[in-house]
């Protein structure tokens, strides 16, 4: 009865303060996630050991108070909403400043990469997060994992004092997270289902923490990247077309989500995945996602042509999910697109015909994602992943889909196509 007397005062002065500043609420349980609209609230009331939401005198929400965990509230000015968004996913940034290695505009005049992306309009940059990135392998090292906590967090600094917003990735993998493989962190395979969920939970949690104390809060929180099969495989491993483990996935989710809106509220939550090539299959995840109840607010997703198909078929993606989900704005997270040449495999479509692997190739093909983008209201924002790539000693090979030339630098065409997003 003590437990319920103090819980309800608490609640009762929290609603009190934060209904009229407030337009929702989201209740964490021991089952998930309750989201309230607070306008809906006329009073609350605790009865039998329930919750009881109250609207014109009638309950119309009840929820056991032994298994409320925490409430979170969002105001209207949090809900203000956001408008285009242009930018990159530049976590190789300060290893190419390290080396030295010069960047130029297309006219040969040296300059600061990110005074220079603000000079074209770009407004965000994205950072991935791994747990361990020293257990990763040689090979995936000399790809671009290397990016731990301290390395996040002096770069999204710097991201943020040259006035961008901040987008954190966290891969929840020593190692690159995708569609192809969702490893487990060494340190935590020791774990099931059930701690799991904690350790993702304390994880987020302690690296938000970690990141607020020296004065980064991200603005944008993707909790998993490229997730479309579940993460932290095999135990959270799921498909969009079956059943099987669904609860385990969303619960990962649900945790990681708990942490973000307890620890960064103002931050909007980003579910990422790379379907946007197979329409039927990218509003079903999204719809398992909604009936699971998962905590988010904002569609994020991979496009690369030439693993994604054509812009036909990006369209029907966006338009299923603007029918789906009217709710939730969409980016377009990563792209990219070759200027020099293809690679001889791993690749789906080959579109040289259409977008050569030129600068010029590269650019119309930045131009015609623009104009297809700029159909569908739901979009509002564009990240060119890895555009800082530039020459040698960073990475082990060029991946030759910046937007600096890799012989020499130069800013490539492409780069001055993407602020007419906005």
């Amino acid at each position: 009865m003590k437990h319920n007397i103090k819980f309800l005062l608490f609640a009762t002065l929290l609603w009190s303060t934060s209904l009229y500043s407030a337009s929702k609420a989201f209740i964490h349980t021991s089952d998930g996630i309750e989201e309230i609209r607070t306008e809906e609230i006329d009073s609350i009331k605790t009865i039998n050991n329930e919750l009881q939401f109250m609207h014109t005198g009638d309950p119309f929400k009840q929820i056991d108070i032994s298994q409320i965990d925490s409430i979170t509230f969002f105001t209207y000015e949090d809900e203000q909403p956001v408008g285009k968004i242009v930018g990159g996913d530049i976590s190789m940034l300060p290893r190419y400043e390290a080396k030295g290695n010069p960047y130029y505009d297309i006219n040969g005049n040296r300059v600061k990469p990110l005074e220079f992306f603000k000079e074209l309009g770009w407004n965000s940059m994205r950072v991935r997060l791994f747990v361990e990135p020293n257990k990763a392998s040689r090979e995936d090292i000399g790809s671009g994992v290397v990016q731990d906590l301290p390395y996040v967090i002096q770069l999204g600094k710097k991201i943020k004092a040259a006035g961008f917003k901040f987008m954190l990735d966290f891969h929840y993998s020593d190692s690159w997270a995708d569609p192809a493989k969702q490893t487990i962190p060494d340190s935590w395979k020791w774990a099931n289902a059930s701690a799991l969920n904690d350790t993702l939970y304390h994880y987020t949690k302690r690296c938000l923490n970690a990141m607020k104390r020296e004065g980064l809060e991200p603005d944008f929180i993707q909790i998993g990247n490229e997730i479309s099969y579940g993460m932290l495989w095999n135990i959270g491993k799921c498909y969009p077309s079956g059943d099987q483990n669904w609860n385990v996935f969303a619960g990962f989710l649900n945790s990681a989500s708990k942490a973000c809106r307890e620890i960064c509220p103002k931050a909007k939550i980003i579910i990422h995945i790379e379907r946007s090539g197979q329409p039927d299959v990218c509003y079903n995840f999204y719809k398992r996602i909604q009936d699971h109840h998962v905590d988010y607010d904002i569609i994020g997703l991979s496009y690369y042509p030439f693993w994604h198909n054509d812009l036909n078929v990006l369209g029907n993606t966006l338009n299923k999910l603007e029918n789906g989900f009217p709710d939730k704005p969409v980016q377009i997270v990563e792209t990219a697109y070759y200027y020099q040449w293809y690679p001889n495999d791993g690749i789906d479509h080959d579109f040289r015909n259409k977008w050569p692997a030129t600068p010029e190739g590269q650019r119309k093909y930045s131009e015609d994602l623009i104009n297809e983008l700029k159909k569908h209201s739901n979009v509002n924002a564009l990240y060119w992943w890895f555009p800082e790539e530039n020459g040698n000693g960073v990475i082990d090979n060029w991946i030759n889909r910046g937007l600096f030339d890799d012989n020499n630098g130069k800013a490539l065409p492409a780069i001055y196509e993407l602020g007419k997003f906005k």
